[in-house]
């Protein structure tokens, strides 16, 4: 047996909150971001993903008009860090209501690292940054999709492994990374599955039934 359910009848407020919960896990973009008038601005957005391989692009989702996406308007820019399970309350905090006048970088005790391309720091506590640049934005209801070009990626050394083929890639082991769950629920990797795709010409059709 289900449980149906109406968006309508049961409000927007009700409904995101099963959204929510049941579109896990959610990676999470770390947004780097830098106002008009100088200050650093850091929050955690839990609607993101890659938008485009060729350029390459991500994207995040503003749910209504916070200052990552008002910094982002007046500056064309911002950087994308990985969210790591070692920074996780400090994650968290950065997602405070602060006044927009003051940086999470110092209240939340972060140390910003100088972009190579962009004004906006990394986050020198996260393996990952992704400096982007403004491609587009996109307007839906109360929210809006915020697509960059990823103009440059920096990368902690030790967090490349060598696979099979020889090449050498992120580990995510290494990476530690969190994802937002429902409620005031986080998750880490748990258990990873390793399984390649099946070529149709191998297609063994066990599936069928």
């Amino acid at each position: 047996m289900r449980t149906d359910i109406d968006p309508g009848e049961l409000g927007f407020g009700g409904f995101y909150r099963i959204l929510t919960s049941v579109v896990v896990p959610r990676p999470i973009a770390w947004v780097s971001t830098r106002s008009a008038d100088g200050v650093d601005n850091l929050a955690p957005h839990s609607f993101f993903t890659v938008s485009c391989v060729r350029p390459p692009m991500v994207q995040f989702t503003s749910v209504g008009a916070k200052d990552s996406l008002r910094n982002v308007l007046d500056t064309g820019e911002f950087v994308v860090c990985l969210a790591t399970e070692p920074a996780f309350e400090r994650i968290n905090a950065t997602g405070t209501d602060f006044p927009a006048e003051l940086s999470e970088f110092t209240e939340v005790g972060l140390t910003p690292e100088p972009s190579r391309t962009v004004a906006p720091p990394r986050v020198a506590e996260s393996p990952v940054a992704l400096e982007c640049r403004l491609e587009q934005t996109v307007s839906l209801g109360d929210s809006t999709v915020v697509i960059g070009r990823v103009l440059h990626a920096a990368i902690d050394a030790d967090v490349f492994e060598t696979d099979e083929r020889g090449t050498a890639l992120p580990a995510i082991d290494r990476l530690r990374p969190l994802a937002r769950l429902g409620r005031d629920e986080w998750s880490t990797i748990g258990q990873v599955l390793d399984i390649s795709r099946i070529p149709y010409d191998r297609w063994p059709g066990h599936f069928r039934r």
